[in-house]
């Protein structure tokens, strides 16, 4: 089994949370499809899933010549009513007529990509969480794309209360012994590697998309009270700049809320390492230390005057 995806995360361009019935609005991209939404433990909203033919060139680690013939599976979600999604994935199998054929048989077999030609799944994983060559499978343009269409909906007031950017998760599923690699590149460019016994199902692609919008949580953070410069102004204005994450982000945290509890010990091992929810709270207890060490100080100046 291999399987290769990427999910785009960002914050959804409006000037507060929309409503269940406007996340169905925004995110009806298909006539005729449900959107489904769950309201426990967290407001959770999933756009049809639509399909993008491809007959390209498969990002190979040895660079060699691998063209594969399919459909791409992609999806948006909207978190909370403040985060958006767009999440594309494929699987990868040889293809039993090492040919390629009409679209009605790739249209048959939606998010498979059939390898015309020999190819080793390891490296295709390499060269996916790697640095692909360019003109390659590009499911970060896909999800991108998707997730632009979302976010340009009319619903949505295109007033959002801080600037923070998108960030990426480019990741691989393969089967083997269960192991969790977490990879940062960049300040946006995240990579994962999941390996697991069992055959592949969409639970995989619901524990990856919880991944990304959770270190999208916390890369917000960090950069929300870095922008806060803490003990180099002055109080009021710290409390201000932090103001946003108190209003927008520290709700959300809800790790492995929507993932199967047979994935649940890859969430596990990942906050032991590098322990998400443990820098998570370090940082939510500094905004709140803020906060409270401003109020002390409004109060006592405001008790000094009535003595006056």
């Amino acid at each position: 089994m291999l399987v290769m995806g990427e999910v785009h995360t960002g914050l959804l361009q409006n000037s507060g949370e929309i409503s269940e019935s406007t996340c169905r609005q925004v995110l009806g991209l298909m006539t005729g499809e449900t959107v489904r939404v769950s309201r426990r433990p967290i407001a959770h909203a999933l756009s049809p899933e639509r399909l993008t033919g491809v007959d390209c060139a498969l990002p190979a680690a040895s660079r060699s010549r691998i063209r594969g013939v399919g459909t791409v599976v992609s999806r948006c979600a909207v978190t909370g009513g403040r985060v958006a999604q767009g999440s594309s994935y494929v699987r990868v199998v040889r293809s039993e007529a090492d040919r390629r054929l009409s679209w009605s048989h790739y249209l048959a077999r939606p998010g498979v990509v059939e390898v015309l030609g020999k190819a080793k799944a390891a490296d295709l994983a390499d060269g996916f969480t790697g640095d692909p060559s360019p003109g390659c499978l590009d499911l970060a343009a896909i999800s991108g794309r998707f997730l632009d269409l979302v976010q340009a909906s009319p619903l949505l007031d295109r007033r959002a209360p801080f600037k923070i950017p998108r960030t990426s998760l480019r990741w691989v599923a393969e089967t083997g012994e269960p192991s969790i690699r977490f990879t940062l590149h960049t300040e946006q460019e995240r990579t994962l590697r999941l390996t697991h016994p069992g055959p592949f199902t969409p639970a995989v692609v619901d524990l990856c998309e919880d991944l990304a919008t959770h270190d999208w949580l916390l890369t917000s953070l960090l950069v929300i009270v870095e922008r806060a410069r803490i003990g180099a102004t002055p109080g009021a204005q710290a409390v201000a700049r932090l103001a946003p994450a108190i209003d927008h982000l520290l709700h959300l945290w809800m790790p492995a809320a929507r993932v199967e509890e047979w994935l649940t010990p890859f969430w596990e091992s990942l906050e032991r390492r590098p322990g998400f929810t443990r820098q998570w709270r370090s940082l939510v207890d500094r905004v709140r230390d803020q906060v409270a060490v401003n109020t002390l100080t409004l109060l006592s100046a405001t008790a000094e005057a009535g003595r006056r």
